[in-house]
């Protein structure tokens, strides 16, 4: 029996997920680069989210937080627009990962940086 699975045109609903650290900053940059507003609840507000969060801000995605509730602002995929200054990842080593796959699709340069810990540790695994 064959049966042939056709792409979604869209995708619609909600889930419910604890305020993961690694959830929150996949939640941040899909909602990034969706179409529309992004409604995401228990996002956690640790350093390295917040600094997944004040990086997309920097390339253009307005973000919300009330009640608990963040909306991101997507853009779709080539919604983001060339940061001013370097992208700063703080301690974030998920950050500087995740963000340098979606930078590297964009039509503009940008520079990620970060403290001195994370200005230490290999890149290789980034750049292969």
């Amino acid at each position: 029996m064959n049966k042939t699975v056709k792409p979604a045109q869209s995708i619609k609903g909600s889930i419910t997920v604890p305020g993961d650290k690694s959830i929150s900053h996949r939640s941040l940059i899909l909602g990034a680069l969706a179409d529309g507003e992004t409604k995401i609840t228990g996002l956690s507000e640790g350093l390295d989210v917040m600094s997944t969060l004040h990086c997309l801000s920097r390339l253009g995605i307005p973000f919300e937080n009330n009640d608990g509730i963040t909306r991101v602002k997507g853009k779709g995929t080539t919604g983001l627009v060339r940061p001013e200054q370097a992208l700063d990842a703080g301690n974030s080593g998920t950050t500087l990962r995740l963000l340098s796959g979606i930078l590297s699709a964009q039509k503009f340069g940008s520079t990620i940086t970060g403290d001195d810990s994370l200005k230490s540790r290999p890149r290789k695994s980034v750049i292969l």
